[in-house]
Parts: structure tokens; C-alpha cells; sequence
């Protein structure tokens, strides 16, 4: 352990570095000039080309002819460079892009062979180029030039009261008079000694060099002047240089980092690479409008925060670790951190150094009637001499506190309970613990001499009554409110506060009950909530707390009950403090230390700015799906068509402050009428807008203070064509003629219908009429059917009656032949004869045959033309399905003979011996 904490802990507190690297800014390492634009934006020389950056991104314009820029100066609206081979300037476009033009394009002079140009000087409407054997003097108002060569090296040019000077190496110090160069310092003391930069001084000129320190040049006299830094600077390489605004210089060393020496020559800051620095050759300085010392590097980009109202010490080794509680005793800062304690003398930039016996974990210190007590996870100490002498071995002490009325004991928070330190002789020392509870007790208040509030994060608040000697609990009850995770009590202007994530409650002793406080809880919402722990400095009577992204101290009102708030804004990202185990010391009037969990901060509340910062629009762009953005000219506002209703807007405030970077919000007026979040972001990007009149809005907050412009620009997104007059007009035309073309339709539509309708009345009227038709047909063949059936009937009774007339006379006949007296009976017989055979009865019968089946007759003699009248008879007689007895005597033949009859008409019809003849007649 002894030789870990003898390690070397620089114990420094330096102002905040900003770094950034070649990834940050999107070019290459080396960085060889800085200057700062009428708008505070930065600009740097790159090898890669010329870099912009805002205060929110970074811009890299490429060298004209891709080689190294090497200087960089703004004068007015233009940004001269010069590089290899070529110089000249970059003004701003109307869409804020930068545009180069060559100086050296089309002159009567040509650049000499591998000519860099190191340093541009501006001087009465001149701007001077320097290389290491030409200087090139431009008249900005003619765009002319005249040219100084020298035969030896030409080191840097200054201007110093409008007076242009350098360094000839080898010869002196010339001065530019007329566009002449004249020698004015020709000491031998600085001949050959390099000079880094020129400065004034009373009635004279200050000289420094690169690795002699510096002289003085008074009355043609060069001296060396003698200061404290002499012997450091023996020992370094300095390659840049700058004089601040207070006084003080600035040098860049080739391998050591940073020094800093006041106007007298003492040494105020060493910063290099093992303490914040990123790379420790300094390739150029600039010290910009708000006091911030850029620092272009071998390797990227650093920017020193000398007018931070911040200091910060870093433990870079691990030596100190996490600061969990610090101290101010007799000049001498002490630090209690999980890995011990430690202490160094205040205005001392020596090392912390470990006091034995502490290692481990330190949560407490105070400094108490002349005692210095420090918590330990073993126990308690007394540190005196820096010296530790532990009183109390039970284990993890939280706190200690004084108890009104007695000097001699003081209380104590421990893991386990409370305890009792008692005074005796001189000496603190554990006199008894306190019975009857046994919970952590890191915080508790004194509600009066006997009865204390105690907060546990995870069990809640803890009314306890102690008995006049302070060994037992007499009384003990929890509270009603909710317990929350990092939640505190404390006692502040004369009330008790519990925090937790719910808000902060003041505590009402006749009711003991938790009140929310409206006013506090605002400032520590569940939004802003990280740690529910506060803190009361009874020194200054200030209360502090700490939120994600601010540190808040209260203070009781000057002039009446009031408190006045007041708020530092720093993330917890940047303050990197340790959550739920904050801790605040004040160190003197205005300077304040907080430990955290790389080292501490120390804040100086009276340095911060009160001047808001100015926002810039920087770009304006839009684009439609899937194309380029295209850029926007802001200085006017822009009707856009529909379909590029994709816009991008970048602003930023060129604020470049590591501890209070700027938040941004917006709205667009149209759509979003309400201001956003707060953000860190300065661009925003809104995409496929409606069509409309906006307004874009963005404002900024830099350390509290809104930025004291809000940007403004209104834009309009054209309606789609399909919206347009023009289009509507089509609409309504193409909407009458729609309706004429649906009328003309429907016109003819309802005209077809009606013909289809009239034309399906007509088929039903015919239909009906067919139908009627159909039914007095039906009525007629019926009746028809009928006359038929009536005249087969008769036909049937006529042929019976001509059968039964036939069978009668045959009978008759029959008889008569059967009579005696022939003679009368032959005339009978005869007159039989003739009435039988009687033609008209065959036609009678053939007339009502035929009317009953008129077309079998001309059938049959189509089918079998051979057969005759008698055939047709039989056939006839056939047809009506007569037997051959019946048919007999309708012939007036035998039986019999009908019998061959029909033999005979058979063969006449070609028929089968197995087919009927009657079927066949019928069928036929």
C-alpha cells in the first residue's frame, strides 16, 4: 500500500479541455493555423483543406490543390488561406458555403518551386503572405501586389501597431516600411536565434525564441529578460505562441505540452499530454472572443476553457479514486475517497498525499470544534497532525453530529445504528451504542435533543424518542411516506426535507407528516431525478442538489422569507458525479468543491457568463424521396414544390465551453406550433410535410441564459398539382362533363330500358295475346277434339248401324231364301242386295272417315300405291280396329273371305308373316 500511494498525483486543478480528434472532425491530423470569423466561428488550417466549425459541427472544405494548408486568417467576410504552391480566399455563398478564389491564378509573378505559405498578417487594407523566402503584399482594394524576396530565411511576421515585423534569420529584425523592408534589429545576440514571435512592450519590442526564452529590444538595445520560467524554458522547444487578452502568454511546445506564464514570466499552468492534453506538440494557438485558448496539435484539436468558471482535477493514475467527501482544515485540502484519505496544502500544486491507516472506503468528514473526524467503512477517525487516530471501531460510519446542549457528545450514523462520542480529557472516544435499533442509519435530522428522524432508502423514515442518556430507544414508529431509492433527509432554514424520486416533503412536527413541497419538487421532477440527495452547507446556509443535467443551490433570501434559486447548468455526463453520494465544500467567497468520480470540480460561482450567446441558421436544405439535399438560399424565403417536402435545418451558437455546451429547441409554426425538448442536437430534419405556409423557429440556452435572437424562416410547400387552381378547374370541367357524359348515359341508358320495357310489354302483350292465341286454339282444338270424338262416335254408330242394317238384311236375306214362294222373296232378296252393296253408303262412311283421319288415306297410298278402292276400305275398316266379323258385313262377304281379304292385303303391304296388320294400319 505504501508504494501504491507514493505514486506520483499531479493534484492541479485545471480549466476544462474540449478535445477533438481527426474522427470528430473528419480530416487529417495536423492542424497549423486558427482564426475566429466576425460571427465567433472557428477556422482551421488542415492538411487536408480548410475546417469550419460552428460551435455544433464541424465543415472540411478541401484544399484548392489538394496539398496542405498551412495559415488561415479572416478578415472581414473573407477567409484567406495559403498552402502549398497557392493562396487566396473563401467567401460565403448564398447558401452559406464557402467558395474559394485564387490569388495567384493569372499574375504577372509565378510562386517559386515548392513555396509554402506559413503566415497571413492583415494591416490597413493590406493582407500580407509569408513563405520562408517571399513575402507577398496584397492591396485588397486595387488587387495588387507587391512582392519582398529574401536570399535567407524569413521566420514569423507580426503586425504591432499597424507595423509589419520579422525575422530575416541570419541578419536581424526588419520592418516593412513603404512596401520596403528595412533592417532595425541587427544585435548578434539574436542573429542566428530563431524567433517564435514578436511582441510589444513599453517603448519597445519583446522577442521570444524557440528555445532561449525571451529578450527585450529598448532603446536599439536587445537584453534577455530575466524571469522565473527561465529554467523551464531552457529545457523545451516552443514552436507557437500567442499573448492573451490579460497579459499572460501562452506557449506550444514541440514535446512538452502547454505553459502558460503571466506578464511577468511566472509559470501559471503546465498542461501536456499525461494531465488532458490529447497530443503535446502545439502546431498553433488562438485565443478566441470568449477567452478559450485553441490549441491546433500535431494531432488533432484541443480548446482550453481558461474563463470556465470551472477547474478540474483529474486522477489520471487511479491514485485517488472516487471522491466521496472533502474537507478544509487549516490550508490543507482533504479528500476522503473509497480508496482512503488524502491530503495536499491548498495553494500547493504538490501531490496528494495518502495518511496511513486510512485505506478503504471514506464516507464522511467534518471538520468539528477543532477536530477533524472522518467516517470510516472501519470506523472513526481523528485526523490531527495528518495523522489518523481511530475512536471508534464500529464499523461504517455515515455521519456524525453535534446534539444541542451538549458539547461533549456528538451522535453517530453507523451500518448498525446510532452511537454515542463522548469527550473525555480532550479526547473523542465511543461511549455507548444505542439500544433498540439496529437499522442503517446514514441519514438523520434532530427533531429536538432527544427525538430524530432517520431515512433508510430501502425501509423508509424512522421516528425515534431516546431516553435523557442516549442508550436506548424508548420510542421508535415509521412514518407515512414512501420510501424511494438515493433518498435523503436533511435540515435546511430551519425545516426538514426527505427527497426521494417523488418529489421533496417538508415534515410538519405536530402532525408528523410529510407535506410536498410544490416549489422544490419542480426543480427535482421525476424527469430530471438521479439522485435524491441534499445537501446543507451550514457554512454558507445554501442547499444543493443535483439533477441530470444541473447542479442546484438554494440560498435563503436576502430581504424576506423567499428562497432564491439559483441553477448550474452541467450534465451528469460532464460532472461525472458519483450518484446518490454527492458532496459539496466550500473552499472560499465564491469557490466551491465537488467531488466526483475522477477527482472534483472546483466551480467558481461569481465567473459565470451573463451574456447570452447568438444563434446562427447555418444551412437550409431539402430534398424529395430517395434525391440529394439541395440547398436553400435563407436570406429569402422559398415556395417549394410538393413533392421536395423533406427539409433540414442546421444551427448552432458558436459557444465552445466544455462544461455549458448549448442546448437547442424549435418549432415549425404550421404543424408543430409548440416548442420542443430541449436538445443537444443542432439540426433537425422534418420530413414529408404537408402542403402549407411555415415558419421555422429555433432558440438556444448556453449556462441558463436563452440565447438573446431566436432565428425565424418561413418557407411554403406548394400544394400537389392535383390541388392546384388550375387542377380544379379541370376538376369542375371534367366534373360537368362527368355529369353530362353520367346524364347522356343515363339518358340513353333510361332510353334503352324504356325500349327494353315497351319492347317487353309488347313480347308480354303478344305473349298474352299468344297466350290467348294458344288458349282459343286450345279451346278450338278441344272443341275440335271434341267434334272428332263426336264424329268417331258417329262414324262408330254409323258403322254399327251400317253393320248391325248389314247383319239385319243378312239375317233377312237368310231367312227369306228360306221361303216357300221364290219369286216374291228373289224381290225382296234382290231389293236386300242392292241395299247392302249401296255406293252411298261407302261414301257416306269414306267423307266421315275422312273427316276424322283425312290424311291416312292419301298415307297409305303414298306408302303402298298398288292397293285399291277395296283395299283402302279394308284398310279403313282396319284402322278402326274392326274385327273381321265385323268388317263382314260392311262388305257383304263371308267371314272368310275377309280372312283373304286381309291374307291378301297383307302381301300387298310386304309385311312379315309375324307382324299384325291391324297394329301396322293403326300405327300408320
Amino acid at each position: 500500500m505504501l508504494i501504491v500511494f507514493s505514486l506520483v498525483s499531479h493534484s492541479q486543478a485545471f480549466p476544462p479541455i474540449q478535445i477533438f480528434t481527426p474522427q470528430d472532425y473528419g480530416a487529417e491530423d495536423q492542424n497549423w493555423s486558427i482564426s475566429q470569423g466576425e460571427n465567433n466561428f472557428i477556422y482551421i488550417a488542415n492538411n487536408k483543406g480548410l475546417l469550419e466549425y460552428n460551435g455544433a459541427s464541424w465543415k472540411l472544405y478541401n484544399s484548392p490543390n489538394d496539398g496542405i494548408l498551412r495559415s488561415v486568417k479572416v478578415v472581414g467576410d473573407r477567409i484567406y488561406t495559403g498552402g502549398y504552391m497557392e493562396f487566396g480566399y473563401w467567401t460565403k455563398n448564398q447558401y452559406n458555403i464557402l467558395v474559394y478564389k485564387s490569388l495567384t491564378e493569372n499574375r504577372e509573378f509565378s510562386i517559386k518551386e515548392d513555396e509554402d505559405f506559413w503566415d497571413i498578417i492583415e494591416t490597413e487594407g493590406y493582407v500580407l503572405f509569408k513563405s520562408f523566402e517571399s513575402i507577398y503584399i496584397y492591396n485588397t482594394s486595387k488587387d495588387s501586389f507587391e512582392i519582398i524576396d529574401s536570399d535567407l530565411r524569413i521566420n514569423k511576421v507580426n503586425e504591432i501597431n499597424e507595423s509589419i515585423f520579422f525575422q530575416k534569420f541570419g541578419s536581424g529584425i526588419m520592418e516593412i516600411v513603404n512596401g520596403k523592408a528595412q533592417l532595425i534589429i541587427q544585435s548578434e545576440i539574436i542573429r542566428n536565434i530563431e524567433l517564435i514571435n514578436i511582441y510589444e512592450i513599453e517603448k519597445g519590442l519583446l522577442l521570444q525564441t524557440r528555445e532561449n526564452g525571451f529578450y527585450k529590444f529598448k532603446n536599439n538595445v536587445v537584453t534577455k529578460w530575466d524571469i522565473e520560467a527561465d529554467d523551464l524554458l531552457a529545457n523545451v522547444s516552443v514552436y507557437s505562441s500567442v499573448r492573451l487578452k490579460d497579459g499572460s502568454f501562452i506557449l506550444g511546445t514541440i514535446s512538452n505540452g502547454v505553459i502558460q506564464l503571466s506578464s511577468t514570466g511566472k509559470v501559471i499552468l503546465r498542461i501536456d499530454q499525461s494531465n488532458g492534453l490529447s497530443n503535446n506538440t502545439i502546431l498553433s494557438i488562438k485565443e478566441d472572443n470568449d477567452g478559450n485558448v485553441w490549441l491546433g496539435l500535431d494531432n488533432g484539436v484541443n480548446v482550453l476553457n481558461l474563463k470556465s468558471p470551472y477547474k478540474v482535477y483529474k486522477d489520471e493514475q487511479g491514485v485517488i479514486g472516487t471522491v466521496y467527501a472533502a474537507e478544509k482544515v487549516d490550508e490543507n485540502l482533504y479528500l476522503g475517497t473509497n480508496q482512503g484519505l488524502f491530503f495536499k496544502p491548498m495553494n500547493s500544486n504538490g501531490k496528494f498525499r495518502f495518511i496511513q491507516g486510512t485505506q478503504g472506503q471514506v464516507w464522511y468528514l467534518n471538520y468539528i470544534d477543532g477536530s477533524l473526524f472522518c467516517g470510516h467503512d472501519r470506523g472513526t477517525f481523528i485526523i490531527k497532525n495528518n495523522v489518523a487516530e481511530q475512536i471508534s471501531t464500529e464499523i461504517g460510519t455515515w455521519n456524525i453530529k453535534k446534539i444541542v446542549g451538549k458539547p461533549n457528545l456528538l451522535f453517530q450514523g453507523n451500518y448498525k445504528g446510532l452511537n454515542i462520542l463522548e469527550k473525555q480529557n480532550n479526547k473523542w472516544k465511543l461511549r455507548n451504542k444505542i439500544n433498540g435499533f439496529d437499522i442503517s442509519s446514514r441519514y438523520f435530522e434532530f427533531l429536538n435533543a432527544n427525538t430524530i428522524l432517520v431515512s433508510h432508502e430501502h425501509k423508509g423514515v424512522y421516528k425515534i424518542s431516546l431516553d435523557s442518556s442516549y442508550t436506548k430507544v424508548i420510542n421508535q414508529e415509521k412514518l407515512s411516506i414512501e420510501k424511494g431509492i438515493k433518498s435523503s433527509i436533511v435540515t435546511f432554514n430551519d425545516s426538514i426535507f426527505y427527497s426521494f424520486k417523488g418529489g421533496i416533503f417538508r415534515f410538519n412536527s405536530i402532525s408528523d407528516t410529510f407535506k410536498k413541497d410544490s416549489l422544490l419538487s419542480d426543480l427535482f421532477s421525476e424527469q430530471k431525478y438521479i439522485s435524491g440527495k441534499l445537501i446543507n452547507d451550514e457554512k454558507q446556509n445554501n442547499l444543493w442538489g443535483f439533477t441530470k443535467n444541473e447542479i442546484i443551490y438554494i440560498e435563503p433570501g436576502k430581504l424576506g422569507k423567499e428562497l432564491q434559486l439559483n441553477i448550474i447548468e452541467i450534465p451528469n455526463t460532464i460532472r461525472k458525479t458519483k450518484s446518490g453520494f454527492e458532496n459539496v465544500l466550500h473552499l472560499e467567497k465564491d469557490t466551491y468543491l465537488i467531488g466526483n468520480t475522477e477527482g472534483y470540480l472546483v466551480i467558481h460561482t461569481n465567473k459565470f457568463n451573463k451574456d447570452a450567446h447568438q444563434l446562427y441558421l447555418n444551412e437550409a436544405m431539402f430534398t424529395s424521396l430517395q434525391n440529394e439535399f439541395v440547398f436553400i438560399d435563407t436570406s429569402e424565403s422559398i415556395e417549394l414544390e410538393n413533392k421536395n417536402n423533406t427539409i433540414q435545418f442546421k444551427y448552432s451558437v458558436p459557444n465552445f465551453d466544455e462544461f455549458a455546451r448549448s442546448k437547442y429547441q424549435y418549432r415549425l409554426l404550421g404543424i408543430y406550433n409548440n416548442w420542443s425538448e430541449w436538445s443537444y442536437s443542432g439540426e433537425i430534419l422534418f420530413e414529408n410535410l404537408p402542403y402549407g405556409e411555415y415558419t421555422f423557429e429555433a432558440r438556444a440556452k448556453t449556462g441558463g441564459l436563452i440565447s438573446d435572437n431566436t432565428i425565424a424562416y418561413k418557407f411554403v410547400i406548394e400544394k400537389p398539382w392535383y390541388l392546384k387552381p388550375l387542377a380544379i378547374v379541370s376538376y369542375f370541367v371534367f366534373a360537368l362533363l362527368f355529369i353530362y357524359i353520367l346524364y347522356y348515359f343515363n339518358r340513353k341508358h333510361y332510353k334503352k330500358e324504356q325500349r327494353k320495357l315497351i319492347e317487353k310489354k309488347e313480347r308480354q302483350l303478344k305473349l298474352e295475346q299468344l297466350e290467348s292465341q294458344r288458349q282459343l286454339i286450345q279451346f278450338k282444338n278441344k272443341n275440335l277434339q271434341l267434334d272428332i270424338e263426336n264424329k268417331n262416335r258417329e262414324l262408330g254408330m254409323a258403322t254399327m248401324n251400317l253393320v248391325k242394317r248389314n247383319e239385319l238384311l243378312s239375317n233377312i236375306k237368310s231367312d227369306l231364301s228360306k221361303s216357300k214362294s221364290l219369286t216374291e222373296v228373289n224381290k225382296v232378296i234382290k231389293t236386300i242386295n242392292s241395299s247392302i252393296n249401296n255406293t252411298s253408303d261407302w261414301e257416306l262412311f269414306e267423307k266421315a272417315f275422312n273427316n276424322v283421319d283425312k290424311e291416312f288415306m292419301k298415307r297409305i297410298k303414298s306408302l303402298h300405291p298398288a292397293i285399291t278402292t277395296n283395299d283402302l276400305r279394308l284398310c279403313a275398316y282396319l284402322r278402326l280396329n274392326l274385327s273381321s266379323k265385323e268388317i263382314a258385313p260392311l262388305l257383304n262377304i263371308s267371314h272368310k273371305s275377309v280372312e283373304v281379304k286381309r291374307y291378301r292385303l297383307r302381301k300387298k303391304l310386304g309385311l312379315d308373316h309375324h307382324q299384325s296388320l291391324s297394329n301396322y294400319i293403326i300405327e300408320l
